[in-house]
């Protein structure tokens, strides 16, 4: 099997090129596209405990806290103390922050939009019963689970 045949190959190389694009217009907007996907996460009126912020992107506690700290720096994000759990801290934008969260959602919607205008519902129908599959697979780790943990 030749490496663009397989599926794996194929999601990555996808994302790499979407990744690619949300970062090339982040840059117009002195922003990168992790940034941008952490404005989308936080709740625009009631902000969110930074404690909820890692496991809902699915990034690890020190790559957020690069950049949130970045955020902050650039006045995008306060962080104020949690009224419903002392210990941890709520992350709420600010007024640019909020105007930089709906510069990024106007991207997301644009990508979003151009890809159903030129993709078929019933195509994008497979497209999101096979990525449901594949991440329900992993998620059973199932992938992996018949095999004799040797490589190949």
């Amino acid at each position: 099997m030749e490496k663009n045949e397989t599926i794996d190959h194929q999601l990555r190389a996808t994302w790499q090129a979407v990744a690619k694009m949300y970062n090339e217009q982040a840059v117009t907007h002195n922003s990168t596209m992790s940034t941008a996907f952490v404005l989308l996460n936080i709740d625009k009126e009631k902000g969110t405990p930074s404690t909820a912020l890692g496991p809902l992107m699915g990034m690890e506690p020190t790559s957020l806290s690069r950049i949130l700290k970045s955020m902050e720096e650039k006045g995008a994000i306060c962080r104020e103390k949690n009224p419903d759990d002392g210990r941890s801290v709520m992350i709420k934008l600010t007024d640019y922050g909020k105007e930089m969260r709906k510069i990024s959602r106007g991207h997301v919607i644009q990508f979003n939009q151009t890809v159903r205008d030129n993709v078929s519902e019933k195509d994008l129908e497979g497209f999101f019963k096979v990525t449901t599959t594949i991440n329900k697979l992993i998620a059973d780790r199932e992938i992996y689970a018949k095999s004799n943990k040797k490589a190949v």
